[in-house]
């Protein structure tokens, strides 16, 4: 589903935020994307979905390069940022739509699914207040609905958990399971290393911008937990 090699990112003032970084992710599987601020999470993900441009390696979303087929691959992911940016000024409803409307979903999908997600996450009695009303943990529940309802082939995340309420979260939990199941992809970063250790198939550990871990997650904590593994890489005893 997901296939990077070699990637590299460098910023204007020469700090490379990415150094050759190689992964994989196959239909149905979950990978959890683990390191310290600043270690190259967010970068990694942004060159994935095409926000960012790199100067060197290869990012294949199905098979298609994400250079020579931006559209294609784009058509396939649904990506939650960290901070979501929201229009505020449009009711919970409006923005929905409003992006339904963009990625072309049908009438039918948009209001099955719209209304499907919007229950179980518990925002359909908030969907016609202003966006600019909401808590952070409903702003983080509008973005998900929006994402989920696309029925994604690949779903990234950048720490969708922050902010949500612990019922939330079992919710989110089970629907990646459920998209995985139907043959998608999920690709989150996480600081919550119990919940990756949990619901990864696979998890990769980023340092520096380099790949310091990657594997089954029941390989990589084969004989400690993944909070001793991720301090010990940190340079803790």
């Amino acid at each position: 589903m997901l296939a990077i090699k070699d990637l590299t990112k460098t910023y204007k003032n020469g700090k490379k935020a990415v150094d050759s970084l190689s992964l994989h992710i196959a239909p149905g599987e979950i990978c959890g994307f683990i390191g310290h601020n600043g270690a190259g999470k967010t970068t990694t993900m942004k060159c994935v979905t095409g926000i960012l441009s790199f100067e060197s390696g290869e990012i294949k979303v199905k098979g298609l390069d994400i250079k020579a087929h931006p559209l294609e691959c784009k058509a396939a992911i649904a990506y939650i940022p960290d901070n979501p940016d929201l229009y505020e000024n449009m009711t919970g409803i409006k923005y929905l739509k409003f992006i339904a409307d963009v990625c072309g979903i049908s009438k039918d999908k948009r209001e099955s699914g719209l209304r499907k997600y919007a229950e179980i996450l518990g925002l359909i009695d908030n969907l016609g207040d202003l966006v600019s009303s909401y808590s952070h943990g409903m702003k983080q529940k509008l973005a998900l609905i929006a994402a989920l309802m696309r029925e994604p082939e690949l779903l990234i995340l950048d720490e969708p958990f922050v902010g949500l309420d612990p019922k939330a979260s079992f919710i989110l939990k089970e629907q990646l399971r459920e998209l995985c199941k139907r043959g998608g992809a999920v690709f989150f970063s996480t600081h919550i290393l119990e919940v990756a250790e949990k619901l990864c198939d696979r998890v990769v550990i980023i340092k520096d911008g380099k790949v310091a871990v990657s594997g089954d997650t029941a390989q990589v904590t084969a004989d400690k937990s993944l909070e001793n593994l991720f301090m010990e890489l940190a340079g803790h005893e």
